[in-house]
């Protein structure tokens, strides 16, 4: 199959409706390219999956602007005000997660398990609706996996097959988003031949990686 593809074909399989995840912490390598991407074309009633909004002139804060997202899945919302303004005024869906959990309910769709147990939230708005788990006689909170039709990430460094080296923070969500969607587009700051990535700083292994934008892409 071929992993190599511009920005065009990347953005002509993503659809209204789609549910997708997005790495990146505060717009710190958000897929940029992509994003812009996506909000040239207008695609709508997304279903956002992402650690937080960025900023309203960063990343996918521009989607939120653009009022281009239905649902959102995030830990905060803080440092995006129209995030909070669409989501006061009922025009957006706003489910909030505790940060290490959000990461935990990616983790355990990507590898297949049927949620996590954390006592966080517990006491809180965020064990409405949810099911409760008496383990050894202490409570969790039954926390179910989230799972994506796309994912779209970020690799500072990917080989022609996918494989991928992050940056330092820029790991962030990238590695875990990787494993928990249907397709994987990763969006590269420098794409090399297979092979100059040295074995010990790959993070995702190419086998998780559908395809690949960057460079001149």
């Amino acid at each position: 199959m071929k992993k190599m593809i511009s920005i065009e074909e990347a953005v002509n399989m993503i659809h209204d409706g789609m549910t997708i995840m997005v790495g990146g912490f505060l717009g710190c390598k958000n897929p940029f390219r992509l994003v812009d991407a996506m909000v040239e074309k207008g695609v709508k009633d997304i279903t956002l999956i992402a650690n937080d909004t960025a900023f309203p002139e960063v990343g996918i804060g521009k989607l939120i602007v653009n009022k281009q997202v239905k649902k959102l899945i995030t830990s905060h919302i803080g440092t995006n005000r129209e995030t909070g303004n669409q989501m006061n005024a009922g025009e957006l869906d706003v489910e909030l997660v505790p940060q290490g959990t959000l990461a935990e309910r990616i983790r355990a769709a990507g590898a297949g398990l049927g949620g996590v147990l954390t006592p966080t939230g517990l006491g809180t708005v965020v064990e409405e609706g949810k099911q409760i788990i008496v383990v050894d006689g202490k409570k969790y909170l039954l926390e179910k996996p989230i799972k994506a039709d796309l994912a779209l990430i970020v690799g500072a460094k990917v080989d022609k097959k996918g494989n991928i080296k992050y940056n330092k923070a820029t790991r962030n969500f990238n590695p875990i988003m990787a494993t928990a969607a249907d397709v994987v587009i990763v969006e590269a700051d420098e794409i090399v031949e297979v092979g100059e990535i040295d074995q010990d700083e790959v993070i995702t292994p190419g086998l998780f990686v559908d395809y690949i934008v960057g460079g001149n892409n």
